[in-house]
């Protein structure tokens, strides 16, 4: 396992810091995550995005030029993620 501590920036983001790099208010965040249009990870009552999510999002819109719905990229990854336990893929 590597430990190494990443020094290019946080993991996980809270809500209102990925929404200030998104330039969006934290509730258009949080209505995205309720619809399942939004990757996120719930934590009790509190919610985190993952760094990782932010980043491709913005690499995604900058490879294709144009504009990224980030709920069909949630709604392959939800069609994706069904059709893998449907076929008796790796579960956690």
């Amino acid at each position: 396992m590597d430990n190494t501590k990443n020094t290019e920036g946080p993991a996980f983001y809270t809500v209102p810091e990925a929404a200030r790099v998104l330039r969006v208010t934290p509730a258009t965040i949080y209505r995205a995550i309720r619809d399942d249009a939004f990757p996120a990870v719930r934590i009790r009552t509190r919610y985190v995005i993952p760094a990782t999510a932010v980043d491709r999002l913005a690499a995604e819109a900058a490879e294709s030029g144009g504009c990224v719905d980030v709920a069909a990229m949630a709604a392959q990854h939800r069609t994706a993620r069904e059709m893998a336990r449907m076929s008796g893929g790796a579960r956690w």
